[in-house]
């Protein structure tokens, strides 16, 4: 706005110095004033004009540039006998236009000139025939002179005032700032401080839960998970804010990514009511290059925005992909039967405010920053948010991420020499909302054609044997509630040699004997292809590795906190791990060179040494001892871009506080093969 209106005033200035440039010129041809003026007019105004259009001069340096331009051509104008009485008129345009440049000195310099020209023009006309000077002539010079003093003075308290008024909104802004950036930092510095007690409650609560189930337990480790969830989603806005996320790319696996959202979507939500439904297309590319770790933030947040706003219904997941020059766009969409979003409601969450609708956030909890935390991933990928809702009727995010292909082979595929019809049976009269019917036919529909199969529908028995009369089916899908509502005709077609696959709950028990394959819900591509595989099983990056075994294995962990060092030896001894402490890094140092570690376990900030420093002295430690020691950074830094700087300083891993059990086993499976490597080393 503040641009917009410079502009305005610039092009203002600029039209008045223009329109008396253009009267000067045609004022001293009528007057027959010095004609060699006419020229040096006109080519002025030309040079004026280009200089402005084409912004070779700073907004300050072109303001100054048109006071020159109207200084000069006042003072031409002024210095002929003819403008005697003219000089107060074009004293005034001067006074009141400069005036709003906001430069008191070119008010200053317009009054000398007026008492200059003033001067000169009494001494031209009056010098010679003092007969001339009477009382009327004295009056009406005093007249104007006082009128000019007048202006002079309201401008000059309008300037000042303007002034300071600009430079109180600008100590307000600063202030503002100022405010903003302490609260900022504030907020991320409480959140670094609060995972170091959240770590121990979360850890210590999962001990307690591995050696006795009660709810009281239960109970205070879902609250840790939940309070670290916020203090990640505080650190990650406040990033976001201040300009300072970073990008930590890496390759993953598009199945692995649908898998885990899958997995975690079923471990976090409790309404089980509430159906999700998967379409993932068979042809988004197998592996692909960029921010695994933000990608998964996104889905839980846009996941756990819609689970609070859906009482009734489902949600949809959709994720294809379209090629690029530089690789694909990964589009990912998520949409919901919940209660919408107003228009408002959508232009905060797209400017980056928090709690769209502090009413609606108090009513469902959550602190009403996972939009906005969506928005800020997704920008900073490259990528554009769009959100389309109404209210009562529900809510479609659709995202567009740039990102490289790894293994451009489709994420899924049914294996060579596959042949044979799908039978989908669905009852629609159990969903009472038609876009969950229409969310399951998408979802049927478009893995089918991805994975270049034929797909048929039947909503009852006698469309299913009609269909199977006709068809060469050899795959029968269903639901748990149209399997309890047909049990003995599906078992029948198992018997008859269809293979019959059914989506349930996990705790979904079929009777003793029964041959119908059971889905974890919710249905999606994957346990669908591993169905029509034969029961393939689906191996990420990760699980092709052997499973973690960290038996026998020693580690040493390095702590100032004495409650961390009990949290993570009590997690490393679930994995039979022999492990020793050290609560500095000068005693870390010691117990070092006393014994081999296979894997050290280093905490960052650290009195007297840090843990990048320690780090470092290990290192020169165990080359003079030839020694190749696997050393971890398992810290509170977790912000955007501390897993490159760790890395980058020389460690071989990171592994954030609070400890996330996947992540820490993911870790851990990529140093092992290293590990492995030394202590053949050692035993040779």
């Amino acid at each position: 706005m503040e641009n917009r209106q410079t502009s305005r005033l610039e092009a203002f200035v600029l039209t008045v110095i223009s329109v008396g440039y253009l009267g000067l010129g045609v004022e001293t041809i009528f007057l027959s004033w010095e004609g060699w003026m006419i020229p040096v007019i006109f080519i002025s105004l030309v040079a004026l004009l280009v200089i402005n259009f084409t912004h070779r001069l700073s907004e300050n340096n072109m303001k100054v540039l048109f006071f020159l331009y109207a200084l000069m051509a006042s003072f031409y104008h002024s210095v002929h006998r003819t403008s005697q009485f003219d000089v107060v008129v074009v004293t005034a345009i001067m006074l009141t236009v400069m005036s709003l440049l906001d430069r008191l000195y070119m008010l200053n310099i317009i009054l000398i000139e007026f008492v200059a020209v003033m001067m000169n023009q009494v001494f031209m006309n009056y010098t010679d025939d003092m007969s001339e000077v009477d009382a009327l002539l004295i009056s009406r010079i005093l007249l104007h002179a006082g009128a000019v003093i007048c202006i002079y003075v309201f401008c000059r308290l309008t300037v000042r005032n303007r002034i300071a008024q600009k430079e109180k909104q600008l100590r307000g802004e600063i202030e503002a700032n100022e405010t903003k950036e302490d609260m900022d930092d504030f907020l991320s510095n409480i959140s670094h401080e609060l995972r170091t007690p959240v770590n121990v409650v979360n850890g210590m609560s999962r001990l307690f839960m591995n050696r006795e189930q009660s709810e009281e337990v239960n109970a205070i480790h879902a609250a840790g998970l939940r309070l670290s969830d916020q203090i990640e989603s505080i650190q990650d806005y406040t990033e976001i804010k201040r300009g300072e996320l970073i990008l930590e790319e890496e390759n993953y696996m598009t199945m692995s990514l649908v898998h885990d959202v899958v997995t975690n979507y079923n471990q976090s939500n409790e309404k089980r009511d509430l159906e999700l439904i998967v379409d993932l297309d068979p042809n988004v590319p197998n592996m692909m290059k960029g921010d695994i770790k933000k990608l998964h933030k996104v889905f839980k947040h846009l996941l756990n925005n819609s689970i609070k706003f859906t009482h009734g219904g489902g949600i949809y997941i959709k994720m294809t992909s379209k090629k690029r020059d530089y690789g694909v766009n990964l589009i990912i969409e998520v949409a919901d039967t919940g209660v919408g979003m107003t228009r408002n409601d959508i232009a905060q969450v797209s400017k980056g405010m928090y709690q769209a609708n502090k009413k609606r956030n108090r009513s469902t909890g959550g602190i009403g920053i996972g939009l906005p935390i969506v928005y800020g991933f997704v920008h900073k990928m490259n990528g554009f948010v769009k959100i389309e809702s109404k209210r009562g009727i529900g809510t479609t995010v659709k995202l567009s991420i740039p990102q490289v292909i790894v293994d451009p082979a489709p994420c899924l595929s049914v294996k060579d020499g596959f042949s044979g019809d799908i039978l989908f049976f669905m009852d629609p009269g159990k969903y009472r909302l038609p876009m969950l019917r229409e969310f399951y036919k998408r979802m049927a529909v478009n893995i089918a054609s991805g994975l270049g199969i034929r797909l048929f529908s039947a909503s009852t028995i006698e469309d299913s044997e009609r269909l199977l009369q006709k068809l060469n089916v050899t795959h029968v899908f269903t639901g748990m509630d149209e399997y309890e509502s047909n049990k003995e005709y599906f078992e029948d077609l198992c018997k008859r040699g269809y293979q019959v696959a059914m989506s349930a709950f996990e705790d979904f028990s079929l009777d003793q004997g029964s041959q119908i394959k059971v889905m974890p819900k919710p249905l999606y591509g994957i346990p669908v292809v591993q169905i029509l595989n034969n029961g393939y099983v689906f191996e990420d990056s990760d699980d092709k590795m052997d499973k973690l075994s960290l038996a026998g294995r020693t580690a040493l962990i390095v702590d100032d906190e004495p409650m961390n060092l009990v949290v993570a030896s009590g997690l490393l001894r679930e994995y039979k791990m022999y492990t020793d402490t050290a609560e500095s890094g000068a005693e870390a140092l010691s117990k070092y060179e006393k014994e081999d570690y296979d894997v050290i376990y280093m905490d960052h900030m650290m009195p007297e040494m840090d843990g990048v420093e320690c780090m470092k002295r290990i290192r020169e430690m165990a080359d003079r001892m030839r020694r190749s020691p696997v050393i971890i950074a398992l810290t509170a830094n977790a912000l955007s871009g501390a897993r490159e700087m760790f890395m980058n300083e020389g460690f071989d891993g990171f592994i954030a506080k609070p400890i996330d059990i996947s992540e820490f086993e993911r870790v851990m499976k990529h140093v092992l093969p290293s590990i492995g490597a030394n202590e053949e080393g050692r035993d040779a």
